[in-house]
């Protein structure tokens, strides 16, 4: 008898050991475990360790409070102006009250889901199919706060709402695509056109420029020839002066070496007459002679006439 006590005793103080740990919970970083006494809230308990009654107290749920998100398949909504799309949205959620996670609503995914559906047709009900298109950030914003303001007594707060993909009809698609086609080529013309005209603008600004600088080059060369031609003048009137006087003054030293030789008055009046004469140079029609060169001339001549007498 004693060893069978013994071995219940042992088997006793086992099954207590075993309660004993399992009423020991260890809760990790962002989860949190929502316990229930007797099928009744009891506590919520966040990261650390934790003990439980035992039989009285379990672990109603482990909730897992980091972000989480969810991809909802296409939702067909009809817009404005009666376009029927489909649309698919990504919502980013996190629980941050885990109570009223667990007994605010049954199946939370699936009540966020159609309320992402209800929400996305009320929105896009009141727009058209080009603001659709465009109004990507504003259906985003709006959905999110009607979301955040609905989830917030399930205990969830919605961060996020993206419009992942918006499908149109085929027929839309195409009328788009063609759309899009004639704006490209138009804004290919125009550009074509910009760019001719600016080229046929910068070829007559050249042409102009030419003109500028050919008629600017004829001014400057007919100013040189027209210099030229003066210098040149000048440099002519400047030799014809300077032979003249040189001659002149050879003239004068030769009538002044005469009379340094002692020649008298005739043969310096005659050199004076042949220096008249290539003054003259066979050009001149008229020479005035000085009065006394007039008298010796008219002596020469009278004694030219006494000579030729006395010869006959």
């Amino acid at each position: 008898m004693f060893g069978i006590g013994a071995i219940l005793g042992g088997i006793i103080l086992l099954i207590g050991i075993l309660v004993v740990i399992s009423c020991i919970r260890v809760v990790r970083q962002a989860q949190a475990l929502v316990v229930e006494r007797l099928g009744a809230y009891q506590a919520t308990w966040s990261t650390g360790i934790h003990f439980k009654m035992p039989i009285l107290d379990r672990v109603a749920r482990k909730v897992d409070l980091k972000e989480q998100v969810v991809d909802f398949a296409p939702q067909p909504v009809i817009t404005k102006d009666n376009v029927t799309m489909r649309i698919d949205t990504v919502v980013f959620y996190q629980i941050t009250d885990p109570k009223m996670f667990c007994y605010g609503v049954a199946n939370p995914i699936m009540a966020i889901e159609n309320l992402t559906a209800t929400t996305l047709r009320n929105i896009i009900g009141d727009l058209e199919l080009d603001q659709t298109l465009t109004s990507r950030e504003t259906i985003n914003t709006k959905m999110r706060a009607s979301l955040d303001v609905a989830t917030d007594p399930w205990g969830i707060k919605v961060n996020r709402v993206e419009l992942k993909n918006i499908i149109p009809p085929a027929a839309i698609q195409d009328a788009m695509e063609k759309q899009m086609k004639a704006e490209r080529e138009r804004r290919e013309a125009i550009l074509r056109a910009e760019g001719e005209k600016k080229s046929t603008i910068l070829v007559a600004e050249g042409h102009k420029e030419s003109a500028i600088l050919d008629a600017e080059a004829e001014k400057q060369a007919a100013i040189l020839r027209a210099e030229a031609q003066k210098e040149a003048m000048i440099r002519r009137a400047e030799g014809e002066a300077e032979a003249i006087q040189k001659v002149q003054q050879a003239n004068a030293d030769g009538i002044r070496f005469l009379k340094e030789a002692g020649a008298d008055e005739a043969v310096l009046t005659m050199k004076s007459l042949e220096a008249f004469e290539k003054a003259a140079d066979g050009k001149a029609t008229k020479i005035i002679i000085p009065s006394e060169i007039q008298g010796i001339a008219g002596l020469v001549k009278s004694l030219a006439e006494v000579g030729a007498k006395e010869e006959k």
